[in-house]
């Protein structure tokens, strides 16, 4: 059910379904993206006992468009949606850019997060030899004029293994979410600056989580993900890294069943 709350003195709209335990789910960063990414999955999650929440983030889907369009405030918003919910400690899940954003809350703030699961995540996957980076979908993808269905189409192509799923109402829907108030903000977010420091790659504190982590991935992702997943494995043995096979970078939509079973246990064990 859609709801909103007013967070850091923005209307925010998210989704929900049951009680119990938290688990918070966050959404990606291309042009489209909202919390109805994880409509496949909150109903599952709720059967099982879990309180599912997926919020449209600053200046995504429904929620108001912020004054700072920097990933570090949608990255702080996290801990001021859980605030503003009553929620002490939460599960994170996070898609993508929201992967990382997830990791770095769980480095700052462990007393709030139960468990970690990242999704696609580019930025905690180390480069392969002689590469500089890259991987799945990390930043915006978009346009530099005002979406069209087609362009809906080729944004969603590079994100799914099994292309029949990109249905009609599913372009519509991803097209609502990109039009308006949320191309502003994608255009704003394009032309954010953040200072670009050096220190640890993110990957490289993975070992420093406190709390249960799980990396997940397509097996058909982009940018050598699954390549890159076996290098980290050979680096951090301990870490717990599981592919999906026949899912790319949506996985959370094309493959929802497989990553509801997989967080599911996860949460459980």
């Amino acid at each position: 059910m859609e709801k909103n709350t007013q967070v850091d003195g923005l209307k925010t709209c998210y989704l929900e379904e049951g009680s119990g335990s938290a688990v918070i789910f966050l959404h990606g960063a291309s042009l489209g993206s909202s919390a109805r990414a994880f409509e496949r999955n909150l109903p599952a999650f709720g059967a099982a006992g879990f309180r599912a929440i997926a919020y449209d983030q600053p200046g995504f889907g429904l929620t108001d468009n912020p004054k700072d369009y920097t990933t570090s405030y949608r990255m702080q918003f996290i801990t001021k949606f859980m605030d503003a919910m009553g929620i002490e400690r939460a599960a994170l899940v996070g898609h993508s850019q929201a992967g990382g954003m997830a990791v770095r809350v769980t480095l700052q703030h462990p007393n709030r997060v139960s468990h970690l699961v990242v999704v696609g995540g580019g930025t905690v996957l180390p480069p392969l030899p002689g590469k500089t980076g890259g991987g799945p979908a990390e930043g915006q993808e978009g346009t530099s004029a005002t979406p069209t269905l087609e362009d809906m189409r080729k944004i969603l192509d590079t994100n799914f293994f099994n292309k029949e799923l990109i249905t009609t109402e599913l372009l519509q829907q991803r097209l609502e979410m990109s039009v308006g108030k949320n191309f502003e903000a994608f255009i704003q977010r394009s032309n954010a600056r953040e200072p670009q420091g050096g220190g640890v790659p993110l990957y490289q504190r993975l070992k420093e989580i406190s709390v249960p982590l799980l990396l997940l991935y397509g097996r058909q992702d982009r940018g050598s993900a699954a390549q890159r997943c076996a290098l980290l494995k050979e680096q951090e043995p301990r870490l717990r890294i599981e592919l999906i096979d026949n899912a790319a970078h949506l996985l959370i939509w094309e493959a929802a069943d497989k990553f509801n079973e997989a967080v599911l246990r996860f949460l459980k064990s």
